[in-house]
């Protein structure tokens, strides 16, 4: 029996950019939906999304079936918090808010194994195929084909983004914008000159340590975003698509807006 390895780890190792969705609903047909648009993974959230660990299980093995990587952005808590999203097979965490390279040994002393970490094991989840692979496999699976992305999101993080990048056994640093830009007064102004900045400081110290960069949208700057070096890129949300496309709809019932254009897609069906 083989454990699954990352779509999004091969992708980079290769040299190329990897594409995420993110979704804030729980359903996992939308999970393979997202599969089936061809994405590399899809980010699934417990910091603001009441989600619960069984629907979780069925988020990521929806994932799977698209070979499709699942990032689960943890709840800041207790070790289990961490571990718990690994063990329902995801294939990534994503670690909001991270402010020190002291948090960052932490997380990864909770994750990774030996020699990296002092992972708790229990292998009898998905994640270890519920036993019926050997536990060196496991371990070294969990090291190898496992990620872990820490967020910069605030000044205080961004003034030592250098210390928390150069701490081995973590992978991606991801610049949050939106929190970034609210906390220096610019709330929304993800394209202004300061938070601009950061995002280019952030994306340098993970390249000067080994380390991907990964941005939580484009905002419209693809080109800048590529060109500092990030690889891994948030294209957008379920729910800004759905909700666009609803407006759309009854929008163009209306006659209010593009109703010509869409007549025109049916028509050509």
């Amino acid at each position: 029996m083989k454990l699954r390895p990352s779509r999004i780890l091969r992708e980079l190792r290769s040299g190329q950019n990897s594409t995420v969705l993110k979704l804030n609903l729980g359903d996992p047909r939308i999970v393979e939906l997202a599969g089936l648009a061809g994405a590399s993974a899809v980010w699934l959230c417990n910091e603001h999304v009441p989600n619960d660990w069984l629907n979780l299980e069925h988020q990521v093995r929806a994932a799977k079936l698209h070979d499709l990587d699942t990032i689960v952005r943890v709840n800041k808590g207790g070790y289990s918090e961490y571990v718990k999203p690994f063990e329902c097979d995801a294939t990534g965490i994503m670690v909001p808010h991270v402010t020190s390279a002291d948090e960052a040994r932490r997380v990864v002393d909770m994750v990774r194994c030996r020699p990296l970490g002092s992972k708790a094991l229990d292998a009898g989840n998905m994640d270890g195929l519920f036993c019926q692979v050997p536990l060196a496999d496991y371990a070294h699976h969990c090291n190898t084909e496992k990620f872990v992305i820490l967020q910069i999101e605030s000044p205080e993080a961004l003034e030592v983004v250098d210390e928390i990048a150069a701490v081995p056994g973590f992978d991606m640093l991801l610049f949050g914008a939106g929190d970034f830009s609210h906390r220096i007064g610019k709330l929304g102004q993800a394209t202004h000159p300061d938070v601009v900045a950061a995002r280019k400081k952030v994306a340098a110290a993970a390249l000067r340590h080994g380390k991907y960069p990964a941005v939580a949208s484009l905002y419209g700057q693809k080109e800048e975003v590529v060109a500092e070096g990030t690889r891994v890129f948030t294209l957008g949300a379920d729910v800004l698509e759905l909700g666009s496309a609803f407006k759309k709809l009854v929008s163009d019932f209306g006659g209010t807006a593009g109703s010509s254009q869409s007549d025109s897609i049916y028509r050509s069906k």
